[in-house]
C-alpha cells in the first residue's frame, strides 16, 4: 500500500458496537449443506482476462480491454485469432475505462479521465501507423462523442466545453490530425443531434419547469419544435434520424405511460407508434447502420428478451432469442449488419462475449471475460416481483447462499443473513445477470436483494416519476418493503440484514442508518451523499441542464420551501440516530459527490462519538477503477461485514498492496484490519 493514516479514537467507544456482534447462525436442518471453497477476491474483482469485447465496423478485426503489466489496455487483432492480438495502447495508471471503433475500422477511440476526475479526453489510435492522438487536448475540458457517419469516414463529433464550462461546443475533429472545425456555438442547450451527414439539426433545451424543449436548426435560427412534459423527461429520447435525415426515431412516452418506440416526420407532431408494450419501456433499439431504420429492440421485466419491428428480421431474432439464456446486449454491429457483437451473462458464470451471424443464425463465442469462474460454485439470481406497501410492483433481484439454497430456487431451507444491495442514480436499474458483487457476498454467506425500488428507470415514467419529492420517504420504504418481504419468505431475519450501495446506494445506506436506526445491523456506504444541499451546490458545471431534474426529485434549493424539504431528508440532518456501525468509502476526486459529503457526515459522528470507519483513496473519483484499490475496499468491507453479519472472512493478505487506501478514520473499528496493518509495520 501506498500510505495509510489513523486516527486516535479512544477504545472505550468500541462498547458502542455490541450491537455488530456475530449472530448464532439458524441451527441444523435435517440436511446440512457445507458452504463452498472462499472464491478468493482477485477472482471477482481483479482484472478479467479479457473484457469489453468489440468487433471493427468491417468485420475483420477485433478489439478488448485486457492487462498489459496488470493494467487494462486496448488490443487488436483479427476476429477470432488472439494470437494475432496485441497491445495498441500502454497506459501504466488506472487503465482504459472503455472504447468504440471508428467507422472507417482504420481507428480506435477511447475515453480516459485523469484519477476519477470525470473530464473526459477522446483518443484515436491510428492502427496502420500505431499513434495515439489527443482529440480534445485541452486542460480541465470535458468531451464527449457525439456522433460519426459512414458517408464521412476519418471524422467524428465531439462536443467540447472549453469555451464555457457548463455548455458543450459542437466540433467536427479529424482524426488523422486532431483538427477541429466549429459546427454549433451552445448558448445553452443541454443537448445537440445531428443527422447522417453530420449536420447539427435538432437541440434540446431545458425549461424553469424541469420540462425540455426540441428545438429545430432553420435558415432563422433555432425554432421550437415540440415541448418534453417535465414529467417525460427521464423516459424520452431522440434515437436518431432517418434515412432521409427527414425525421428522427424516438423512444416516446408523451400521452403514454411505457416509452414506446416511434417515428415522428420532422415539424409534425403526431409521432407514428412502431413498437409498445405495457409492462416496461422498450429499450436497446437495434438500427440498421445503413438504412437508419430499428429493426429490432428489446423489453427488459425481468430478464431481456428481443422483439422484430422489420418481418424480415423476425426469423433472425427467433434465432438469436433461443440461443440466450440470461442477460444480453448487442454491443455493436457490423456496417453491413452481418456480425453483431453481444454481451451475454448467465448469473451464476463469467459473462461470454459473443459474434451473431445474421446470415447464418449462428451465435459464436468471441472469448470468456473470467474463465476461471466457470470452474467455481456460484449462485443463481432469481427474478422476484416484490408488492410495495401502496400497490407498486417492484422487480428485484434475489441471490441466495448454495448452503442455504442447495436447489438454488430462490425457496431457501434455512435462514441466512442478508445484505440490501441499492443501485445507484436513482434513475438506472438492476438487471438479470453476473453480478461480482452479489456472488461475492453470496459465497461469504450472505443473500443479496436488489430492489428496483421507485424512481428506477425501465419499468414507465409513472414509476420514475414516483420517487420525486420521496427521497428518504416513499423510496425508502420500497426497500424497507422488500427487506419485510425476505423476512417473511424465510429468506433472511429481521436483526440480520445490512444495507450497501454506491452513489445514491451510498445516500439510501445513510438514509437506512438514520431515518431507521434499528432496522439494519450496518451499513456500508460507497460514495454517497450525505447532504442534499451541499450535493446540489456542488454538482459539475456541465450538468446544468440537468439541474431542474434534480430539483423536481429533491427539492428547489431557491425556495424556502425546497431549502427546507433537502435539509429534512438529508442523513447528516438525523446523525445523531445512529446507532449501528458504518463503513464510508470515498475517491477524492469525485466530481458528482465531492469528497466533502463523506467529511462532513464523519466529522459529525466523530463529533458525537459514533463509530465509524472511513475509507478514502486519492486517486479515484465516483466508484474505484484500479484492481488494487478495489481489493483493499472488498478486503476492509468484507471484515466489516464479517464483525456485523457473522460471514466468512478471507484473509487480507496482499491486497493492500499497490493500493492507494487511507484509512481516515475508524480502524479501531476494524479489527482484522488493524491486526494486518500493525503487523506490516
Amino acid at each position: 500500500m501506498n500510505y495509510l493514516r489513523t486516527a486516535i479514537v479512544a477504545l472505550a467507544m468500541a462498547g458502542a458496537l455490541a450491537g455488530c456482534t456475530t449472530n448464532t447462525a439458524p441451527g441444523p436442518t435435517a440436511e446440512t449443506v457445507s458452504p463452498p471453497p472462499l472464491i478468493p477476491r482477485d477472482v471477482l474483482f481483479g482484472n478479467p482476462r479479457r473484457y469489453q469485447g468489440r468487433l471493427s465496423p468491417d468485420a475483420t478485426k477485433m478489439s478488448f480491454r485486457a492487462p498489459v503489466d496488470g493494467v487494462m489496455n486496448l488490443w487488436v487483432g483479427e476476429r477470432g485469432d488472439f494470437n494475432s492480438a496485441s497491445p495498441i495502447t500502454n497506459d501504466t495508471g488506472r487503465g482504459i475505462p472503455s472504447h468504440f471503433w471508428a467507422l472507417d475500422s482504420q481507428h480506435v477511440l477511447y475515453t480516459q479521465d485523469q484519477n476519477g476526475d470525470e473530464n473526459w479526453h477522446l483518443y484515436s489510435v491510428d492502427l496502420q501507423s500505431g499513434e495515439t492522438l489527443d482529440l480534445s487536448p485541452f486542460e480541465g475540458v470535458q468531451a464527449n462523442m457525439i456522433g460519426q457517419s459512414e458517408q464521412h469516414p476519418g471524422v467524428v463529433v465531439v462536443g467540447m466545453n472549453d469555451r464555457d464550462p457548463r455548455w458543450h461546443d459542437v466540433y467536427k475533429v479529424s482524426l488523422s490530425d486532431g483538427e477541429r472545425t466549429l459546427l454549433a456555438e451552445n448558448p445553452g442547450y443541454g443537448q445537440f443531434f445531428i443527422d447522417n451527414d453530420l449536420n447539427v439539426r435538432l437541440a434540446m433545451k431545458t425549461q424553469p419547469d424541469g420540462s425540455g424543449d426540441i428545438l429545430q436548426k432553420t435558415a432563422d435560427g433555432w425554432q421550437t419544435w415540440f415541448n418534453i412534459p417535465a414529467q417525460d423527461m427521464l423516459t424520452t429520447n431522440i434515437v436518431g434520424f432517418d434515412e432521409a435525415n427527414e425525421g428522427v426515431y424516438m423512444l416516446d412516452s408523451r400521452n403514454r405511460d411505457k416509452a414506446a418506440l416511434v417515428h415522428l416526420m420532422l415539424g409534425e407532431d403526431t409521432p407514428t407508434v412502431i413498437a409498445s408494450s405495457e409492462k416496461v419501456d422498450i429499450s436497446n433499439v437495434l438500427v440498421n447502420p445503413l438504412t437508419h431504420e430499428p429493426f429490432a429492440y428489446a423489453l427488459d421485466h425481468i430478464r431481456p428478451v428481443w422483439y422484430a419491428t422489420d418481418d424480415d428480421y423476425a426469423p433472425v431474432i427467433k434465432e438469436f432469442n433461443a440461443q440466450l439464456s440470461g442477460g444480453s446486449q448487442v454491443l455493436a454491429q457490423s456496417l453491413d449488419n452481418q456480425f453483431w457483437t453481444v454481451y451475454t451473462d448467465d448469473s451464476d458464470s463469467s459473462p461470454v462475449y459473443k459474434v451473431f451471424n445474421t446470415d447464418t443464425g449462428e451465435l459464436d463465442k468471441l472469448f470468456v471475460t473470467q474463465p476461471e469462474i466457470n470452474n467455481l460454485k456460484m449462485t443463481k439470481m432469481q427474478g422476484v416481483v416484490i408488492p410495495s406497501r401502496d400497490g407498486l410492483e417492484l422487480v428485484s433481484y434475489l441471490s441466495i447462499p448454495l448452503e442455504a439454497d442447495p436447489d438454488q430456487d430462490g425457496d431457501p431451507s434455512t435462514t441466512s443473513p442478508l445484505v440490501m444491495l441499492v443501485h445507484g442514480g436513482p434513475w438506472a436499474r438492476d438487471s438479470y445477470g453476473f453480478n461480482s458483487t452479489a456472488q461475492w457476498l453470496t459465497n461469504r454467506g450472505y443473500s443479496v436483494l436488489q430492489v428496483n425500488y421507485r424512481s428506477s428507470t425501465g419499468f414507465g415514467k409513472d414509476f420514475v416519476n414516483a420517487g420525486n419529492k420521496e427521497w428518504a420517504r416513499a423510496i425508502h420504504n420500497d426497500i424497507i418493503d422488500a427487506k419485510n418481504w425476505a423476512v417473511e419468505q424465510g429468506i433472511t431475519t429481521a436483526d440480520e440484514v445490512a444495507i450497501m450501495g454506491g452513489s445514491y446506494g451510498g445516500y439510501a445506506t445513510l438514509v437506512g442508518l438514520t431515518f431507521t436506526p434499528k432496522a439494519f445491523s450496518c451499513g456500508v456506504d460507497i460514495v454517497g451523499p450525505s447532504n442534499l444541499v451541499t450535493l446540489l451546490e456542488s454538482i459539475p458545471p456541465y450538468w446544468e441542464s440537468f439541474r431542474q431534474v434534480f430539483y423536481n426529485a429533491i427539492g428547489n434549493p431557491e425556495t424556502e420551501e425546497g431549502l427546507a424539504l433537502m435539509k429534512e431528508r438529508s442523513p447528516i440532518t438525523h446523525v445523531d440516530k445512529i446507532q449501528r456501525p458504518l463503513l464510508i468509502a470515498q475517491g477524492a476526486n469525485d466530481p458528482r459527490v465531492k469528497q466533502a459529503e463523506s467529511d462532513q457526515i464523519v466529522e459529525a459522528m466523530k463529533a458525537r462519538d459514533i463509530p465509524v470507519s472511513y475509507v478514502l483513496y486519492p486517486d479515484e473519483g465516483h466508484g474505484f477503477q484500479k484492481p488494487e484499490n478495489n481489493l483493499s475496499f472488498f478486503a476492509v468491507a468484507e471484515s466489516f461485514l464479517g464483525n456485523c453479519l457473522g460471514g466468512r472472512v478471507q484473509p487480507v493478505g496482499d491486497d493492500f498492496e499497490g493500493s492507494s487506501i487511507d484509512i481516515v478514520h475508524g480502524l479501531d473499528y476494524l479489527p482484522e484490519i488493524s491486526e494486518k496493518i500493525q503487523a506490516s509495520m
